[in-house]
């Protein structure tokens, strides 16, 4: 945190209260916090889209400058500067990893994972549906088969897929939302004829 001959005095109380940061005094964060909590808070919430998850990354925000801030240069931006940048990377963080774990294409296919994927006991009724799903699943084309695959059970989002297969990220998600269309159908299909029957 060097000094600067053109300092302001709010750079001046700015480098003070990071200094007491950096020697792990709490009350200064939860200052940190009351000054620029609604500011990250509001930049995390345009990133992500949802309350919750803006409040998890800003919660992640101000843990990362509590374990990282000697790294504030004051010669390098102001403080807010460096702090909304942390906001910014750990909204994206958080983004991320919320899109490995669900499906723009919803709950359905939440349940379709579980049902191919949940360990069953041999006969009960969710391992007869993941049995039925995985064998339409060997039904569809070949590509739509492997994207599905590797979506869901190896837990790969789009952009990783694309690398992966080498395709373009737009045929991996045609093929995965063709795949996907052609196994509700068949899905489907098969309530409503086991509840004819």
């Amino acid at each position: 945190m060097a000094a600067s001959d053109t300092q302001t005095p709010q750079d001046a109380a700015d480098a003070a209260l990071m200094l007491r940061i950096v020697n792990q005094d709490q009350a200064a964060l939860m200052e940190l916090y009351e000054r620029f909590g609604g500011q990250v808070y509001g930049l995390t919430l345009r990133v992500l889209q949802d309350p919750q998850l803006a409040e998890e990354a800003t919660q992640d925000t101000f843990l990362k400058v509590w374990h990282k801030s000697e790294q504030w240069d004051i010669s390098r931006g102001q403080l807010s500067s460096w702090l909304l940048t942390i906001a910014r990377y750990a909204a994206i963080d958080r983004l991320r990893r919320e899109q490995r774990h669900s499906s723009s294409t919803g709950p359905y296919l939440d349940s379709l994972a579980d049902h191919a994927s949940a360990p069953a006991a041999f006969g009960d009724r969710r391992w007869m549906d993941g049995q039925l799903l995985r064998q339409y699943i060997t039904t569809l084309p070949q590509e739509q088969a492997l994207v599905i695959e590797l979506a869901f059970f190896h837990g790969m989002t789009h952009s990783e897929l694309a690398e992966h297969l080498q395709w373009p990220l737009g045929t991996v998600k045609t093929r995965l939302r063709s795949g996907l269309q052609k196994l509700r159908s068949l899905w489907i299909e098969s309530q409503e004829s086991s509840t004819v029957s």
